[in-house]
C-alpha cells in the first residue's frame, strides 16, 4: 500500500482541513493505509452517526474552524505540515440559502486563512484546494466545462467556490508564482474541482444518497426534489485518487501541475436523480421514495458536466469504479453497515486499489 503514488506519502506529515467530514475522512483513512503521518483540523462531525467516529483512525485530530486564525497558524506551527488537503467547507446548497454569511466566510475567508498559513509556514511546499464542480457560472449547457472556463455561481455555496478558487489563483499567482518557485517561495498549488461524489459513510442533510438511506433505515417515503437534475456521479474514491496524484506530483516539485483541475465520471456517469434512485433500489429492493412537486423550492442548477479531459491526458487520471460499481459499492457499504453492523471502508479502498492495479493506472503501479 505505501508504494502508491511512487511511495510520495510514506512517513510525509500531512494535514487534512475537514477531515471529519464524508470526503475527509475517506481521504485520511487512505492516507494512513499509504504510511502517511497525518493531521487534521475540522470542526466536530455534524451528524450522528458518522464516518469519522466510526472509523477512529489514530491521528492527531484539532477540533477546530478554520476562521479562528490563530488556532490555524498553531496547528501549522506545532505539526509542520510539508503537504496540506483543504477540504473544510460548509458544503451544502441549500443551507447556503439559510446561512450564506456563514457559507461565504467558511469558504472564502477560511480558504484565504489556510492559504495565509501556508504562507507562513516553513515546512510546507505543496497545498491542494479541493472546491467543487459548482464554481463554474453554470449555464446548463449540454457539454462538460474546462478549467479555463469562468468562475460564477447562482447560490451562495456555488458562488462562495467560484470566490475560493479566485482566491487559490491570486496567491498562486501573487505568492507561490511558478517563475519564482525555489528561489524565493517552495510551496505549489493547485485546486480541485470534483462531481458529485457518493459513497459509503455520508449522512449530510440535503444529499440524495445520505437522504434515500436514511428514509429506508426509518422505513419512509424519501421525497425526490429534482428527479431530472443531471449531475456527474462518481465514487468519492475516484476524486481522492485524483487529488492523491496531484498532491504526488506537486511533491516531486513537477512546476506545470499547479493549476485547476477538473475530476469528474465518463459520460456514463452524467445521469439523473431518478436514474441514481433506481440504481439504488436495484441494489436493495427496501428503498421507497415518491416524487415531490413542490415549486418553492430554493433554485438548484438542472444540468452540470465536467471535463476532464485535461487530468484524463496530462496527470494520467481517470475513473476506477463505474456507475453501476459506484452504486452497488455504496449500496453495500450502507447494507453492511445497517444489516451487519460492520464498517467495510478499508476493504472497498482494497477492492478499489485492486480494480486499479488491474487498469494498470500509473498511481498504482508498484513495479
Amino acid at each position: 500500500m505505501d508504494k502508491l503514488f511512487c511511495g510520495i506519502y510514506k512517513n510525509r506529515r500531512v494535514l487534512v482541513t475537514g477531515h471529519t467530514g464524508f470526503k475527509g475522512s475517506w481521504l485520511t483513512c487512505w492516507l494512513l493505509s499509504l504510511g502517511a503521518n497525518v493531521m487534521g483540523y475540522s470542526l466536530a462531525p455534524e451528524t450522528n452517526p458518522n464516518h469519522f467516529m466510526l472509523l477512529a483512525p489514530d491521528i492527531k485530530s484539532v477540533i477546530s474552524d478554520i476562521r479562528d486564525v490563530k488556532n490555524l497558524n498553531k496547528a501549522f506551527e506545532d505539526f509542520k505540515p510539508e503537504i496540506v488537503f483543504h477540504l473544510a467547507a460548509q458544503p451544502l446548497v441549500r443551507l447556503s440559502y439559510k446561512l450564506p454569511l456563514e457559507t461565504f466566510n467558511t469558504n472564502v475567508m477560511g480558504t484565504a486563512n489556510v492559504l495565509e498559513a501556508c504562507r507562513r509556514s516553513d515546512s510546507v511546499r505543496a497545498v491542494i484546494n479541493i472546491t467543487s464542480d459548482k464554481c463554474y457560472e453554470n449555464r446548463e449547457w449540454l457539454w462538460g466545462y474546462r478549467e479555463n472556463d469562468p468562475m460564477g455561481g447562482h447560490d451562495p455555496y456555488s458562488a462562495s467556490k467560484g470566490c475560493a478558487e479566485l482566491v487559490t489563483a491570486s496567491y498562486r499567482n501573487s505568492f507561490f508564482n511558478l517563475n519564482s518557485f525555489n528561489k524565493k517561495h517552495k510551496i505549489l498549488v493547485a485546486s480541485a474541482r470534483a462531481g458529485n461524489v457518493i459513497g459509503g459513510g455520508d449522512w449530510a442533510k440535503d444529499r440524495i444518497v445520505a437522504d434515500i438511506i436514511r428514509s429506508t433505515h426509518k422505513d419512509t417515503a424519501l421525497k425526490i426534489r429534482n428527479p431530472n437534475a443531471t449531475r456527474p456521479w462518481q465514487h468519492v474514491l475516484d476524486p481522492l485518487s485524483g487529488y492523491l496524484l496531484l498532491g504526488q506530483k506537486l511533491l516531486q516539485e513537477k512546476e506545470e501541475f499547479a493549476d485547476a483541475w477538473n475530476f469528474g465520471p465518463n459520460d456514463d456517469g452524467n445521469i439523473t436523480v431518478l436514474e441514481i434512485v433506481s440504481l439504488i433500489e436495484k441494489a436493495w429492493k427496501k428503498i421507497n421514495y415518491k416524487i415531490e412537486t413542490n415549486t418553492n423550492n430554493p433554485h438548484e442548477a438542472i444540468s452540470l458536466k465536467l471535463d476532464c479531459s485535461k487530468a484524463r491526458t496530462k496527470l494520467g487520471w481517470r475513473n476506477v469504479w463505474e456507475t453501476e460499481l459506484t452504486i452497488e459499492k455504496t449500496t453495500q457499504w450502507y447494507q453492511c453497515f445497517y444489516e451487519q453492523k460492520k464498517l467495510i471502508t478499508n476493504i472497498q479502498i482494497k477492492e478499489y486499489i485492486k480494480k486499479a492495479i488491474n487498469n494498470r493506472l500509473a498511481w498504482a503501479v508498484t513495479s
